[in-house]
């Protein structure tokens, strides 16, 4: 039953298709509050190239879950709900909308569905993935992934050795893939009654987009803001290891060409909404699909608030 569970109005979707700006108009429409869902965004200092919103483009709407974390700190999905439920509620306790928006699939699913129930690490085979990922690479690893757990390796990027090796630990533990486990559980229970809708574009046009907003983001000052954090931090955190800054780390320490850096990122960009496209067409319950432009038509308002039963 889902009468009971509160209300969430989920805005997610890939990379730089409008969330934040959808869900920000969204707040002020429905007097919500936004709940970010952004393992980026979470970071205190990491802000040009995750987009995170400023004050003026908030303009007084509440946004938490973002600048939660120093960089060197761990945050996985479950210490995010935890997080985001306890937001939720303060939310609700002031008589306002909980507006999740983020593209972070994994998040937005252990917040609305909870995870999947998986074995405990066994110490042993992650001793002995990792040291594969060493020798042969997480590219190398990635490959026997995508054999054996093609919908884990869709999602996960092929340098994410982290994640590769937990999906080959499960794997090997249990003899199913995760990813069949995670989609077999999203069916179940629902921990929030949410009205889920998932912002997309024209992929020709998505292109230009991200090619546009890459380029707003260096000549805003990227490169300054990531020799920065290198400074204070080192080179080994964990949100280094993100789309876009992964490529400007490895031009400030290993000298590749500005030009080189930002066909990288968008590259990289690209294959990363790509894979947050094929998460989301995934995920069940989505009530609307489409642009932004199309959220904010008066019909597609009404209906989103018919469904929040306003």
């Amino acid at each position: 039953m889902t009468e009971s569970l509160t209300t969430l109005l989920v805005i997610a979707g890939a990379t730089a298709t409008g969330k934040t700006g959808a869900a920000i108009e969204l707040a002020r429409r429905f007097d919500g509050e936004l709940v970010g869902a952004d393992s980026v965004q979470v970071y205190r200092g990491f802000d040009i190239g995750s987009a995170k919103p400023s004050a003026a483009e908030l303009a007084g709407v509440p946004h938490h879950l973002i600048d939660v974390f120093d960089p060197n700190e761990e945050v996985d999905a479950v210490a995010y709900a935890d997080l985001a439920d306890l937001a939720i509620r303060e939310i609700r306790e002031r008589g306002r909308l909980p507006i999740v928006v983020g593209g972070t699939g994994l998040w937005i699913r252990a917040l609305v569905r909870g995870l999947v129930d998986v074995p405990a690490v066994d110490p042993e085979i992650r001793k002995r993935f990792e040291a594969a990922a060493i020798k042969e690479g997480a590219p190398t690893l990635h490959a026997w992934l995508a054999e054996v757990d093609p919908i884990s390796a869709e999602a996960i990027h092929p340098n994410d050795a982290l994640r590769i090796v937990r999906a080959l630990e499960v794997y090997e533990q249990t003899g199913t893939p995760l990813g069949r486990l995670r989609a077999e559980h999203a069916l179940g229970q629902a921990r929030y009654r949410a009205v889920f809708m998932v912002l997309d574009m024209n992929h020709d046009q998505h292109g230009l987009v991200i090619e546009d907003r890459a380029k707003q983001m260096l000549a805003a000052g990227w490169i300054d803001e990531v020799r920065s954090l290198r400074a204070e931090w080192g080179d080994e955190i964990r949100p280094f290891g993100s789309v876009g800054y992964r490529e400007i780390l490895h031009h400030l320490r290993d000298g590749v060409p500005v030009e080189e850096t930002l066909r990288t990122i968008r590259k990289s960009t690209r294959v990363y909404a790509r894979r947050q496209r094929t998460w989301f067409k995934s995920e069940p319950g989505v009530s609307w699909r489409g642009e932004r432009a199309e959220l904010s038509q008066q019909s597609n308002l009404d209906r989103i608030a018919e469904e929040l039963r306003l």
